[in-house]
């Protein structure tokens, strides 16, 4: 049976794009209950399959380590590409931990939302266009997580970019949405470009673009030597690994390349949720535990992977702490908990004795927890949008300001968010508690204090600025007149069913911690689990919850407007995010632009296109003149000899 459905995977693939293709093609102009009825089925028989396929490779492939010590398994590998007889690029399903934890996730949150949008869409008129893009998309994070080589993942990994492009700038008739739509495709395609040149690097010095050969050992030794020997020496595996990494770096959002994400939420709702929670933006950390192995073997790699996702999580909690779109706190959280999961791949490597790295030294739960927190976080963070999304639906406003009074309106709602906002929090004993403890357990086995300091408040602030989101939506008195507020069964039934993962995915923390791992560089040492860490994180969290209920508890905002006028100018400066997004248009627009762009563009347009204009004028003027000639009068052409024989016989004297 096991063998059965590992040769019918690709059916996995097949039926999210088959449901593109027959209602993007066939069905555009149908009515809306054919295409929910096509979207729904193909959906949940994709999740269906992507379930078989996983208890197919628990039972068969980890069920048996002897068998595959690996724990891999390719079920297709044919040639794609042959650029000479040593590289051919092959096209495969790959089948290991990570990718089918994801297909798993990936299938089932695009049910949900493929669900949910059934209400939320229903009023839109281009309602079929929405269920076809909303296939595409999942075709392309699904392709991406089972490719076999890393070509064949940036072919995905492109296709993910163009449909979150489209669906990002679904509502084209909004300059904002074209906008952010514009602002995320040039922004990961800038990153994007140098992945592409760290692969052709790591294909051309490792001689293959297969994961499994470019993870083991000899293509680490391959890439260890350096080029422009002397003063400016570059190590070409560190050089190709932050390559690679750039591609992670824009997709995953990480500062300084995150201004598109916030922006992103002017799609609707649930694309934001398929983007922010199991889809696009992990496929940064995605590529990242890939990779591992390659990454690991360069020291420099992984320091920059830690210092830019610990960064990013504390920046971007701070940033929330400030905002009042509902979606756009939100928005700044996934960034937060993004960060969390670079860095937790970034503290795998051991500090030794005198802070110093060594290549031999991995501990493995830093890949585990970063494999286990982007499976828990897809389901709460979901969650969390697809709330935001029925909260939005029923009040017709974005401004928690203006919300309030919404626990006994909506009551489904209110208990499963408050079920996500305690596991994000980290609050025992929810999903989000096990997954970020073994973070921060991480990065404390692995020497990287500061780096552990910066999780812990990390996690109390965003603690506080989810509770403070919550107090204010749900409790106190409504600050605004609402009308009609009710729960629409297609919107709140993903939502309650959401809750199921949410409170109980702790209880797979043995599961990630010991059998989702990477083939390391060495076989990794004992590490100590200190009694004291869970109790601390726990008490971190309830600290910004505290804080949370003190200043915004049954909804008032006074005490937080007081604290607001007293920071003075950094208030704004953090509502504003740094004024990064300004920077950027600074950059853009008044230096790339119009000192760099405007004068090649005179250069192009006066100098390139001016000489070709030239040329071409001076040939039409020499037709004129040959036209002139060639008139067909024959006294004028009888005159012309003449004269040419008066001319030769004074240029023969």
């Amino acid at each position: 049976m096991a063998d059965f459905i590992f040769a019918h995977s690709y059916l996995i693939l097949a039926l999210p794009i088959l449901s593109f293709i027959i209602i993007g093609l066939g069905l555009n102009q149908a009515d809306k209950s054919v295409v929910i009825k096509l979207a729904i089925t193909l959906s949940a028989l994709s999740m269906g399959y992507a379930l078989l396929t996983a208890t197919a490779y628990l039972i068969t492939v980890m069920g048996q380590p002897q068998l595959y010590p690996a724990q891999t398994l390719i079920c297709f590998d044919f040639a794609w590409l042959n650029f000479s007889e040593k590289l051919t690029a092959n096209m495969g399903i790959y089948l290991d931990p990570i990718s089918v934890m994801m297909i798993v996730v990936i299938t089932v949150i695009s049910f949900l939302v493929n669900v949910y949008s059934v209400g939320y869409m229903k009023d839109d008129p281009s309602f079929n266009r929405f269920f076809a893009l909303l296939a595409l998309f999942s075709f392309s994070m699904l392709g991406l997580v089972i490719s076999s080589n890393i070509l064949q993942m940036f072919v995905f990994w492109e296709l993910v970019g163009v449909s979150s492009y489209a669906l990002i700038g679904f509502w084209y008739e909004k300059p904002s949405a074209v906008a952010a739509s514009k602002k995320a495709f040039v922004v990961t395609r800038f990153a994007d470009a140098f992945f592409l040149i760290g692969i052709l690097i790591v294909s051309f010095y490792g001689r293959s673009f297969d994961f499994q050969v470019l993870n083991s050992p000899e293509p680490a030794t391959l890439l260890s030597n350096s080029f422009l020997p002397g003063i400016f020496s570059v190590n070409i595996l560190t050089l190709s690994t932050l390559l690679i990494f750039a591609g992670g770096w824009g997709k995953s959002a990480m500062f300084p390349l995150h201004i598109w994400l916030p922006d992103a939420m002017e799609g609707p709702t649930p694309v934001s949720s398929i983007i922010h929670s199991a889809t696009m933006v992990v496929a940064g950390v995605y590529l990242t535990a890939r990779m591992f192995p390659l990454f690991a073997a360069s020291n420099t790699t992984l320091v920059v992977i830690q210092f830019i996702g610990a960064f990013t999580a504390i920046f971007a909690a701070v940033i929330a702490i400030t905002q009042v779109d509902i979606k756009r706190i939100l928005a700044f959280s996934t960034l937060s908990q993004l960060g969390y999961m670079i860095f937790s791949l970034g503290v795998a490597k051991v500090v030794t004795e005198g802070g110093h790295h060594h290549g031999a030294d991995i501990n493995p739960l830093g890949y585990s927890a970063a494999m286990y927190h982007v499976f828990t976080h897809a389901f709460f963070k979901c969650m969390l949008f697809l709330g935001a999304g029925a909260i939005i639906h029923a009040v017709h406003s974005n401004d928690i300001m203006k919300m309030g009074g919404l626990k006994k309106l909506m009551p489904k709602t209110y208990w499963s968010l408050l079920a996500a906002c305690l596991a994000i929090a980290g609050v025992f004993p929810f999903s989000g508690f096990w997954s970020k403890d073994a973070i921060l357990l991480a990065a404390l086995q692995s020497g990287h204090n500061i780096t552990f300091l910066v999780g812990l408040v990390t996690g109390g602030l965003t603690a506080f600025y989810m509770f403070r989101f919550f107090f204010l939506t749900f409790h106190g008195v409504a600050r605004s007149e609402f009308h009609d507020v009710h729960e629409d069964p297609w919107m709140t039934t993903p939502i309650v069913l959401l809750t199921i993962p949410t409170i109980s995915a702790g209880l797979l923390e043995h599961f990630f911690v010991s059998r989702v791992t990477t083939q390391v560089l060495t076989e990794s040492g004992h590490f100590a689990h200190p009694g004291w860490l869970p109790f601390v994180a726990t008490g971190v969290a309830f600290g910004g919850i505290g804080l949370a209920w003190i200043l915004y508890g049954r909804g008032k905002t006074d005490r937080a407007v007081a604290l607001q006028s007293m920071a003075g100018p950094l208030y704004p400066l953090v509502y504003n995010k740094f004024y990064i997004d300004e920077v950027y248009l600074f950059i853009t627009h008044k230096i790339i632009f119009l000192c760099i762009a405007s004068p090649i563009k005179w250069f192009d347009r006066s100098i390139v296109d001016g000489t070709m204009n030239l040329c071409g004028w001076l040939l039409q003027l020499g037709g004129k003149g040959v036209r002139l000639l060639q008139n067909g009068q024959l006294h004028f052409y009888l005159s012309m000899t003449i004269i040419g024989f008066i001319t030769l016989l004074f240029v023969g004297q």
